[in-house]
Parts: C-alpha cells; structure tokens; sequence
C-alpha cells in the first residue's frame, strides 16, 4: 500500500513540473536589405552557437508562403525541443502595409508550426516598423515580444529628403533618368515607402500606426549611437529608434543602446542573446 501511494505521490509531482518549451525567433531585415542580411552579419551564426538553431527562410509566392531551407542549416542535429530561427524575405521597397501583409502571412505559417511555443520579432530598421504593424493590426497568437533595432518609428527627415529628390516634372525627371542610373531608379520605386516613414503627420500611416493601442507585449529598442550624432546614426534619429516615443508604448520599452552604424553587425548578436535572456 505503501509503494503505491509513493507512485501517486511522484505521479503527483512530475504533472506539475512545466514541460520542456522552445521558442520562436522570427527576424526581419530592413529597406534595401534581404534575409541573408541577418547571415552576412554573422548574427545568425552567433545565435546558433547559443541554441538559436536555423529553422529556415520564409518566403511568399502564388501559393502561400513557403518555407526555404537556409544554406547554412546546422548539419549536426539539434535536440528537441529546441529554439529556433526564422529569416522573412520580404520586398523591401514596397510601402509598409503590404510588407506588413506578407509578414502577418508568415507568421501565420509560424504560428501554424509551433503552435505551443512564443514567437518572439525581431525587426531592423523598417523591418521593425513592419512587424510593428503586423502587431497592431492583426492578432498573431502567441506573440510574446518585439525587438527592434535602428526602425525609424517616428519616421526619417530622409524619407521627405528623398521624396523632394524624385519629384522631378519633366523635362528633369528624364534627365534624372539617364544620368542618375539605377540609384535614382531606385529611389522612384520606393516612394511608396518614403511616404510611410516620413515623421508622422494627420493622415499618414505612422501617425494612425502611433496612436492605436498596442498588444501588451515586451517591447525592446536598440538605439544606434554614433560619433557626431548625438543620439541615433546618420539614417534615424535616436529619438525616432525608441519605441518609448510612441504614446501608447511611453514607458513600456525597454532601451538598449549600440555605438555603432545603422546596418546589422556581429556585435549586435551579442546583445541580441542578452535581451532573449530577459524576456
């Protein structure tokens, strides 16, 4: 009688020990940028080398999304359950309610996949404005935190310095044309976007994105620093980096701070870890 209330008792204990659980990453790149931007940075190495495994990049296309093995997937296999990695390939000159559209499918998909486990954004750049969005505007369950690094969530004064440079009438715009090359091309086909981060005014997008309740998550900002900018890097201000700035998030982000450019570097996987340890 004895040993089977000792086998009740350890019964008892094992149904309250919380089961092994993995987390989700899901990063996505920022303007002119790619997934494998997150790969030519040595981020997603680093993260691997710390139980963050390559899970593989997510794609959109007339079927859905799709999901593309990486080319640098570990060979070695990863014990289960484990923590993993997703790159969003998204377009990255299109405005941000359509990238905003191919991500919410995305992590969708995610969702879908691991539907037991946290799914935790990160975004750089506009990247972070994007999944910001997606946030916002869609319920995506079990998104647990929002990590972003450099994203202009105030907007840039570069979005309208670009946005005068392409408003051209002809015959300037054709001499624009030929003379400029693809640079100037580019910056046509992005004006979209341009007009959604410029600083925000009444009837923009990051005027209504920045005064709609926000799901209560953990929000995190990295703010670049650099020398001869007081706060932020020459692409974003630091102010506009901070999600504390946008009135519904005022005091809930937590604020990290980098002393280096705009674009991803390895010393920002470091950090990265660090904040995936607090949340």
């Amino acid at each position: 009688m004895k040993r089977w209330s000792i086998i009740g008792v350890l019964f008892a204990l094992l149904s309250i020990v919380p089961s092994a659980r993995a987390d989700v990453l899901v990063l996505v790149h920022g303007y002119l940028s790619s997934a494998a931007t997150w790969e030519s940075s040595g981020i997603t190495s680093q993260l691997e080398q710390n139980q963050w495994y390559r899970a593989g990049i997510l794609l959109t296309g007339p079927s859905g999304v799709q999901m593309m093995p990486s080319a640098r997937l570990a060979i070695t296999p990863h014990p289960e359950p484990a923590n993993k990695v997703y790159l969003a390939e998204l377009p990255s000159t299109a405005p941000l309610g359509i990238q905003a559209d191919h991500l919410q499918a995305m992590l969708r998909f995610v969702n879908s996949r691991h539907p037991k486990e946290k799914i935790i954004l990160v975004g750089h750049s506009v990247g972070g404005v994007v999944a910001r969005l997606v946030l916002v505007r869609a319920q995506i369950p079990n998104a647990a935190a929002l990590i972003t690094i450099a994203s202009p969530h105030l907007g840039t004064p570069l979005a309208e310095t670009a946005l005068d440079a392409t408003s051209d009438i002809w015959p300037v715009e054709v001499i624009k044309d030929i003379f400029a090359g693809d640079g100037y091309q580019t910056l046509k086909y992005s004006r979209g976007l341009y007009i959604d981060i410029v600083r925000p005014w009444p009837g923009s997008l990051l005027y209504w994105l920045n005064s709609q309740p926000h799901p209560p998550l953990k929000y995190v900002s990295v703010v670049r620093t650099q020398p001869f900018v007081l706060w932020g890097d020459l692409l974003v201000p630091g102010n506009s980096q901070d999600m504390n700035q946008v009135p519904p998030l005022a005091g809930k982000s937590t604020l990290y701070s980098t002393a280096s450019g705009h674009a991803l570097n390895p010393g920002d996987a470091p950090l990265l870890l660090q904040i995936l340890k607090s949340l």
